[in-house]
């Protein structure tokens, strides 16, 4: 009982402890955000955004905070989505509905666009053409066609900075999971799990004008369904975690569900082939929520990847969520003898088959978590108390930012200096591929090669066969 006392004191003082010294910490930076909000202000970059509805609003809100870039124009067909944004984003941008005079704006360096995926090419095809830097929402393209043009364009344009919005990129759980695997914690990395599960999902928004147009994620005439619109963010962390490309895809989609006029598929199921025996098996449905990874404290979407040593689960959160990582080991791993190739142990069979009892959920630490020996006294004693609570289960690492708001610094920052995004064209045209042939794999019932791209869309190459309307089951 002593002992238990004694711990518990000791659990209590640290708790405390962590406490009084982040409260210090903080205490201690007070007034620094106000300087660099000064200093920034007089460096930032004159920018317009093409598309003002819910994700155009929603990068404004996060734009709003971020010193580096100045709004100077808005462009949207409709008032309501103009008014919404200029009360977003304040200081009174220019007004347009026509992007192309935004286009012609000499006072816009650089132009976002988030318009509906139909016109995501043809808007940041005459955003580079017009000399502008780009910054286009996912997927980046629409059709096959499309890539071979933008990737020649882009081409043309080096010193345009062009980076797509793959947020997961700037996430500091999910480089910090990538550095795990590169240092082998999880072993030969063979297997990623993914979901974005809804309930119900999107909602057909009734008695609006233009009422097409405003469901517009609903129907294949401009819509990549459920593929372009979640999946495409989490292929690209597959791609990122396996440290390669798809070499093709199968898949089952149906319109099961949700009969309200839409033509998109809303029961969807893919797997990807990767090179060296891997897959990516990734679902969405419409009609639960829960998500099994980091022990059900998250919702609708996540990622699962799977080592011989280790598996992670991490999500990406929201505004009010921010990313969360847990690593499991594996419960029986091989040894590293085993896993360079050399002598194994002969196979004996047996009756029956056991279980290892599983492991418990370990943190994934963050930079700010790591030692690395230049700590001050306080800095040292908040990293000990944070690991401390980590374990304990008490608390668990999230990252201090949401990465929309580094994905957009970074987007500023590299147009200042020449730097290259993570999120570059490369990365952006290898998720639309695979966005594109999915839906292709899809509609024709069959395994699409990730090489059929290299003639799709090209001069003399048969064309894709038009997407098949789903079977619509009357409930």
């Amino acid at each position: 009982m002593a002992d238990n006392k004694d711990l518990t004191r000791r659990d209590a003082i640290k708790a405390a402890g962590a406490a009084t010294i982040a409260g210090v910490a903080a205490s201690h930076l007070q007034g620094a955000p106000a300087i660099l909000k000064a200093r920034a202000a007089t460096n930032a970059v004159n920018y317009g955004m093409v598309g003002t509805g819910s994700r155009g609003t929603y990068l404004l809100k996060h734009l709003k905070g971020i010193d580096t870039g100045r709004c100077v124009a808005i462009c949207d067909l409709t008032d309501d989505a103009l008014n919404k944004a200029d009360q977003t984003i304040g200081g009174s941008p220019k007004r347009y509905k026509d992007y192309r005079e935004l286009l012609a704006d000499k006072n816009v360096e650089t132009v976002f666009v988030t318009t509906p995926l139909f016109m995501h090419f043809p808007v940041t095809k005459d955003a580079l053409e017009a000399g502008k830097h780009v910054f286009c929402e996912k997927s980046m393209v629409f059709r096959p066609e499309e890539v071979h043009a933008l990737r020649a364009l882009a081409a043309a344009r080096p010193k345009q900075t062009l980076q797509v919005g793959l947020q997961r990129r700037y996430s500091g759980m999910y480089q910090a999971a990538r550095q795990m695997i590169e240092k082998g914690m999880l072993g030969d990395v063979t297997y990623v799990q993914a979901q974005w599960h809804r309930n119900p999902g999107w909602k057909m928004k009734k008695g609006v004008p233009n009422e097409r147009m405003a469901n517009w994620r609903l129907f294949r005439e401009y819509s990549g369904g459920l593929v372009a619109e979640l999946a495409s963010h989490q292929i690209d962390v597959a791609d990122r975690m396996l440290g390669m490309t798809p070499e093709s895809v199968q898949g089952l989609g149906s319109h099961d569900f949700l009969f309200d006029g839409r033509d998109i598929l809303d029961n969807v199921q893919l797997i990807y082939k990767y090179p060296k025996g891997r897959r990516l098996v990734w679902t969405g449905i419409p009609g639960s929520s829960h998500w099994a990874g980091v022990g059900g404290q998250r919702t609708e979407m996540g990622e699962i990847i799977c080592g011989t040593q280790g598996t992670i689960h991490i999500t990406i959160g929201d505004d009010n969520n921010l990313p969360i990582g847990m690593w499991f080991r594996e419960p029986n791993p091989p040894s590293k003898v085993e896993e360079a190739g050399k002598k194994k142990e002969a196979f004996k069979a047996g009756s029956t088959m056991v279980a290892a009892a599983g492991s418990r959920p370990l943190p994934i630490l963050l930079g700010k978590d790591l030692m690395t020996g230049n700590e001050s006294f306080l800095e040292k004693e908040m990293k000990f108390a944070r690991q401390w609570l980590y374990q304990k289960g008490i608390m668990v690492p999230l990252e201090e930012r949401n990465p929309v708001d580094i994905e957009l610094e970074s987007f500023f920052n590299d147009i200042k200096t020449g730097g290259h995004p993570r999120a570059d064209i490369e990365v952006g045209l290898q998720d639309s591929i695979a966005v594109i042939l999915s839906n292709m794999a899809l509609d024709e019932g069959r395994t699409v090669s990730f090489k059929e791209i290299e003639t799709l869309g090209k001069a003399g190459a048969p064309a894709a066969k038009p997407a098949a309307k789903p079977a619509v089951k009357k409930g």
